[in-house]
């Protein structure tokens, strides 16, 4: 799959469209992108009103699960998304119907065991948004935790949500054998690429030999990306690199 203007692009959860501008840039098509939040949905096309291709550009807001008519795609994005979903195996299997014969799925997802996997960069508090691990503790502890350090009910809600539907790698690869899909292409990051503008800190690619073990790398591991297909009968599995 080349690059072209007739590549066509699906991206779930595309906040103000970031993502997208690339593609855009490049003259897909067809790209389309889908957000829960109208705040964002707005703001991205405020933001790409004046590109030279907003005609190719569709913003829609809504949940994934009520869009039908949107058509196929040769590559579906969920990055920084599994992890907020409920039931990702059944999110999972409802993506395959907007993907072409040959379409790709790329995901991204901080594992949930990760130092910052419950997401606790959000707090108020600047300790808690600064301490790593301690989404692991017991749901009652990690709450009253919370509201000791002053997080509003709001912002508890979110992360309980968050301790709720994290993922973690031999959980998502579960999945993806479950839902036959095969896994194309894998790369899991020591430092994630996010933190380059968040915390000023280079992107580095995690140690080959650390993401071949088994949760411990769920740990060690800030982010994970995957690019997947459904596997079909007549495909032969091959090994995949992990970059």
């Amino acid at each position: 799959m080349s690059l072209t203007g007739e590549i066509s692009i699906l991206e779930i959860g595309c906040g103000e469209g970031g993502n997208l501008k690339p593609f855009l840039d490049l003259g897909c098509k067809k790209t389309v992108g889908i957000d829960l939040s109208s705040k964002k949905i707005e703001n991205a096309k405020r933001f790409f009103q004046s590109h030279p291709k907003r005609d190719n550009l569709k913003l829609i807001c809504a949940d994934i699960y009520d869009v039908s008519d949107i058509g196929t795609f040769d590559l579906v994005i969920a990055r920084d998304v599994l992890e907020h979903i409920h039931h990702q195996d059944v999110f999972m299997e409802f993506v395959k119907k907007f993907l072409k014969p040959d379409g790709k799925f790329f995901l991204g997802f901080p594992p949930w065991h990760n130092p910052f996997g419950g997401h606790q960069q959000i707090c108020c508090s600047p300790i808690l948004s600064r301490l790593p691990y301690f989404h692991l503790l017991p749901g009652i502890l990690y709450k009253k935790l919370l509201r000791v350090f002053g997080e509003n009910d709001q912002k508890i809600r979110s992360l309980m949500e968050i301790k709720e539907t994290g993922i973690t790698i031999e959980g998502f690869e579960s999945i993806l054998q479950q839902r036959n899909y095969q896994t194309e292409k894998r790369k899991f990051y020591f430092i994630n690429p996010n933190y380059e503008i968040k915390f000023n800190l280079k992107p580095r690619v995690q140690a080959r030999l650390l993401g071949l073990i088994p949760y411990l790398r769920d740990f060690i591991t800030t982010t994970n990306y995957y690019v997947v297909s459904p596997h079909r009968q007549s495909i032969k599995l091959r090994p995949y690199p992990i970059s």
